[in-house]
Parts: C-alpha cells; sequence; structure tokens
C-alpha cells in the first residue's frame, strides 16, 4: 500500500510540476498581458464603435456587403464573429479570464515576491558592503545615536542590531501594485458577472398605459433572474419642451412603479441623463414618438386612431394615420404629425394638402365636422441590469487608490559605525533625486557640531539620569 501511494504521489506530481514550471511562467509573462489587454482594448473600441444589440435588418442596412466597410466588414461578419454583441460573446469573456489568469500568476510570481524582499533586511557589517550601494558615504565623529534620531524624524522605521542600523519608509509602495492586480482582477469579475446576468431592452410606451419588461434585445445566460416579473411601470404623462425655434430641449416622463397588487411604489420624472433606478433595473429616456390621436365626428364618441411612423427615406420623423369620415370607410382623410407641439397636416385622398390644425381645433371634412381633441405621444426607454457594476465601481475606487500608493518611494538606509567611522549608505527604487537630497541632509545634519547650550543640556541630563 504504501508503494502505491508513493506512484500515486509520484504520477500527481508530473502535472503540479508541469504547471508550476511551464503554466505559470507563462502567464505571468508580461507580454502576454500586455497583448491580451491591447487585444481587450481593441475589441471593445469595435464595441463602442459598431452599435450593440440591434435587429439583423439593422445590420444588413448598414454594413452592406458591397461596399464593404474598410474593405472586409459586412453584416455577415458582424453576426458570425459576434460583434453585435461584443461584450457576450465567448470569446471575448475568454479573453478576460485569460488575462484575469495573468494578473494573478504574475501577481504571485513577481509582486508578492518583491514585497516580502522588501519586508526582509540584512545588515551591513563590513565597510565593503557600502560600495556596491548607489548611494554611500564616511562620516567622522558621528554616532548611530545621532543618525536614529535624524531618520526617526524623517518617518523612518528604524532597526539596530550591536553597531548596525537598517532603516526603511515607503512599504505602501510595495503594497500598491499588488492592489492594482487586485483590482483589475475585480473589474474583470464584475464585467463578467454582468455579461453573463445582466439585459437590456426597449420599450415604445404611449401616455396612460402601464408596462412590463418584454421586448429584450440583448442579456446574458443567466439574466432571466434580474428581469422584473412583480412589479410594472405606468406612464402618467410624457411631454416634450421645445426652444423658441421649435427644436427640442428635453423630453421628460412621469413614471410610477406599479406592484402586482396596482400599489404604487415610487414614483420620478425622468430625463436624458436622469434615469429612474428600482430593484437593480435602470430606466433611460432615450427616444420619443407621436402613439395615437383622439378625433370627434361631429357629435360622434371620441375614438381614438393610433399613428405610424412613417418611412421617409431617412429625413425627417413623421408618424401618419388614416381617418374614416364615413362609416363604410369609402371616404377618409390623412392626418400627419411632425412632433407633439400640435401643428398636424390634413390631406385628402389624391394626396392634396387641405388645411393645418391643432388639438382642439376643428375644420370640415367631405361634409362632416373634424374635430381633433388631443394628440398622445409616446415614450421610448432602454431598460438595463448589470449586478457587475457596483463590483466594477469598487474596482475603479481599488485601482485609483493602488496607483497612488505606487507612486510612494520605497527608501532603504544602512549604517555601520567602525573605528570612530559611521560609514552611511541608501538606495530607493524611485525618486531618487528626492532621496539624495534627503540623505544628504542627513549627513549634514550629522556633521554639524553641536552647539555649547546643547551640551550643556545633554550633560545635565546624562548627570541627572547617573
Amino acid at each position: 500500500m504504501t508503494n502505491e501511494t508513493q506512484k500515486l504521489s509520484s504520477w500527481l506530481s508530473v502535472p503540479k510540476r508541469f504547471f508550476r514550471r511551464e503554466v505559470v511562467p507563462f502567464l505571468g509573462d508580461l507580454r502576454l498581458a500586455i497583448a491580451l489587454l491591447l487585444a481587450i482594448a481593441a475589441f471593445s473600441i469595435s464595441g463602442t464603435v459598431i452599435e450593440q444589440g440591434q435587429s439583423p435588418a439593422f445590420y444588413q442596412s448598414n454594413y452592406p456587403e458591397s461596399p464593404a466597410l474598410f474593405g472586409f466588414l459586412t453584416w455577415k461578419v458582424i453576426q458570425v464573429v459576434g460583434l453585435d454583441h461584443v461584450y457576450r460573446t465567448w470569446w471575448f469573456l475568454a479573453l478576460l479570464v485569460l488575462f484575469g489568469s495573468s494578473l494573478t500568476a504574475c501577481t504571485f510570481t513577481h509582486q508578492f515576491p518583491a514585497l516580502t524582499a522588501a519586508r526582509r533586511w540584512k545588515f551591513y557589517k563590513t565597510p565593503r558592503q557600502f560600495e556596491k550601494l548607489a548611494l554611500s558615504a564616511q562620516v567622522d565623529d558621528a554616532n548611530l545615536n545621532q543618525l536614529d534620531e535624524l531618520l526617526k524624524k524623517r518617518r523612518y522605521l528604524v532597526f539596530r542590531e550591536g553597531n548596525t542600523l537598517y532603516a526603511r519608509k515607503g512599504l505602501m509602495g510595495k503594497i500598491g501594485p499588488i492592489l492594482v492586480h487586485a483590482s483589475m482582477l475585480i473589474i474583470l469579475a464584475g464585467s463578467i458577472l454582468g455579461a453573463m446576468t445582466g439585459f437590456m431592452a426597449q420599450e415604445i410606451i404611449p401616455s396612460g398605459e402601464t408596462f412590463k419588461v418584454q421586448n429584450i434585445i440583448d442579456s446574458g445566460p443567466f439574466s432571466m433572474s434580474q428581469v422584473p416579473k412583480d412589479w410594472a411601470v405606468h406612464v402618467n404623462r410624457f411631454w416634450i419642451d421645445y426652444q423658441p425655434d421649435g427644436t427640442i430641449d428635453q423630453f421628460y416622463s412621469d413614471l410610477s412603479v406599479i406592484d402586482s397588487e396596482g400599489q404604487e411604489r415610487d414614483r420620478q420624472t425622468i430625463h436624458v441623463n436622469k434615469p429612474l433606478r428600482y430593484r437593480g433595473v435602470t430606466m433611460y429616456q432615450t427616444d420619443w414618438g407621436v402613439a395615437a390621436v383622439q378625433v370627434q365626428l361631429n357629435n360622434s364618441p371620441i375614438f381614438q386612431l393610433p399613428m405610424a411612423l412613417l418611412n421617409t427615406g431617412g429625413g425627417a420623423r413623421l408618424w401618419g394615420t388614416w381617418i374614416p369620415t364615413k362609416p363604410d370607410l369609402s371616404e377618409g382623410v390623412s392626418l400627419l404629425a411632425k412632433d407633439l407641439q400640435g401643428t398636424l397636416l390634413l390631406y385628402d385622398m389624391e394626396g392634396k394638402l387641405m388645411t393645418s390644425l391643432r388639438p382642439g381645433m376643428e375644420t370640415p371634412v367631405n361634409g362632416v365636422t373634424l374635430k381633433i381633441k388631443k394628440v398622445i405621444g409616446s415614450t421610448g426607454l432602454q431598460i438595463k441590469a448589470d449586478p457587475g457594476i457596483p463590483i466594477v465601481y469598487l474596482g475603479f475606487g481599488l485601482l485609483m487608490l493602488g496607483v497612488m500608493m505606487s507612486y510612494v518611494s520605497h527608501s532603504q538606509v544602512w549604517a555601520l559605525e567602525q573605528d570612530g567611522e559611521l560609514y552611511v549608505g541608501g538606495k530607493t527604487n524611485r525618486a531618487q533625486v528626492t532621496f539624495e537630497r534627503e540623505v544628504i541632509e542627513i549627513l549634514d545634519s550629522l556633521e554639524e557640531k553641536p552647539s555649547p547650550d546643547e551640551v550643556a543640556i545633554a550633560s545635565g541630563s546624562l548627570a541627572g539620569q547617573n
């Protein structure tokens, strides 16, 4: 049994050694990390430039096969490769995982050993050792006690052993790179979580309607838990503020969150850059439209007709509907609207302009009196849920902190008192000029002779101790 255990242990140690000697050094290579980072950046740029989550007809229209954009980018390439949903493709997520593995390997093979080495120290016990330092000096008539006090005043942590001294400060600078790597791993984790569990939907809802999130255009494989099922949203009102020249200044939606029992749980007025947030779901104001028009013929009941967005060949947006003026639908007029300001255009069955009017106005048409009661607008909402956003924000906060910590210099000073001479030397990993000035100031302080008053005070203190 012992031999079998030894054989099993020997067999298992082979892949373990291979992982340590081959895989970990490969993942920890800085060149691999830079290449992965550049690839992630390039595909992220493509996901920003190429519209995400649109319909196949959109890509066929905007990215035709002839002429192909840049000679190769067509709607087929976009959909086959997955450039229409870059951040949720398996290969982009694989890049994130591989980059995270590279960061982890680099942290354990480079950053942690560097921190461990910085925390260890050894005393220099021969003058020859100081010759190897980039900055060293020999001071007459000075001792370790004086140097000890000067270093502590400059926030050095001082260690002494006999006639030797070691001091350091700025160990935080060695922790900073580790925190940077950890924060980047947190950002990657948040991005992957958002890609796997988040969703994005778009809804066009008329004023006065209640809706649930249904028109999902992009979602992760585990996103259904984020889609709201026990609450809906009621559009109390949608309106647009216009500037004096007729251009849109801002559009608003007054929204109410309704629970399954019909009770209002939250109510907010949103506009561009001011979304509604509720239970991890965010609703942005992104679009608008003309949903319907309410009309009346003579003294008939008021009836509501839907208005459709017309195809104008890429020109201005127009909405239109047909209003029958006879019960058998043999005659009628066309009604067009370009905005919610209220100016409506009436056309006869031959396409000739008859008149223009606003809500509340009436006009004779085909022997009847047509009255426009109200134009109903619709709000365009983009609805998102991304559980990874708080994690990403946390990662970016730690990243900024880690970057600032990385700029702290790790400075070290050694000293040896021997044969009436004080040997002093030091080194730092950055801010070399500042460190040299600091050491020179310390050496100048050591070479200064104490004043008679200082000598008398020191003597009195020693006498009192005796």
